[in-house]
């Protein structure tokens, strides 16, 4: 029985479940589990996620219709094979630096792009890197074991590197200021002994002294860009414009006004 399988999980804190898993649980034909898991599908005690990956509905998650996402990432990517991170947003969040609620999750991937999931009250969206991280993924625990998450220097990276595939600086802002609350001297020595991407380093470094003047995280990302060869960037990046000429140490064309709620 399908229903049998799931409570067997459930008393090991686990809330997801992949088909493979279940066909080498019971004797029973695919069509058969397939119908069980339908008729579960219908009272809103299982989801599919994704082809082949199921998310367990606890009564306790039932009536939002979806599950915290550290719950079942880790098996999901499991499933699918792939590098991940939680990041953007939904790290902030973790790290108590999200100023908005948020009702989508935010997660990193290795190439090629993953279609993004919206499904009954989850709404995943994914977005990708080639050059996959050497340092700052770090482990967090969950009810349901150890996920995988961006440290806070790399958050703030990877927000400021995709800004305007997550709403623009401006809304982001706010969650900037209170996630450099978060790092630590040797969480940003290790982004900077990997991170490739020197524009995203001198928007970031712009934007620290821009919070606080005194801020010896910007001295550190100075220190590091002073020994190469950097160019002048936009604050916003974009195909319509070219940097002009930049009056500021960090060669950044600001290019947007700056306004934060906090």
């Amino acid at each position: 029985m399908v229903a049998e399988c799931i409570d067997k999980l459930l008393s090991i804190e686990e809330y997801s479940f992949s088909l493979d898993e279940l066909m080498e649980q019971t004797t029973k034909s695919k069509n058969a589990i397939w119908q069980e898991l339908a008729h579960l599908i219908e009272k809103n005690k299982v989801l599919n996620l994704r082809k082949g990956f199921y998310l367990i509905l606890t009564p306790r998650y039932s009536s939002f219709g979806k599950l915290p996402i550290d719950l079942y990432i880790e098996k999901l990517f499991e499933y699918l094979g792939r590098n991940y991170y939680l990041g953007f947003y939904s790290a902030a969040k973790v790290y108590g630096a999200s100023h908005q609620q948020i009702q989508r999750d935010y997660v990193m991937t290795s190439t090629p792009k993953l279609l993004d999931i919206k499904k009954s009250a989850i709404d995943i969206r994914f977005l990708t890197t080639s050059a996959w991280p050497e340092k700052n993924i770090l482990p967090k625990k969950s009810d349901a074991g150890t996920y995988h998450i961006s440290s806070p220097a790399l958050t703030l990276a990877d927000l400021i590197h995709y800004q305007n595939k997550l709403g623009g600086l401006n809304r982001m802002l706010s969650t900037i200021e209170e996630l450099l609350e978060e790092v630590t001297q040797k969480d940003l020595e290790d982004l900077l002994s990997w991170y490739g991407n020197k524009a995203t380093l001198q928007r970031l470094g712009f934007l620290l002294d821009q919070i606080d003047q005194e801020n010896r995280f910007s001295n550190l990302i100075f220190q590091h860009l002073e020994k190469q060869k950097i160019h002048p960037v936009l604050l916003k990046p974009t195909i319509q414009q070219r940097p002009g000429s930049v009056d500021n140490k960090w060669k950044v064309d600001v290019n947007l006004r700056l306004e934060t709620d906090l």
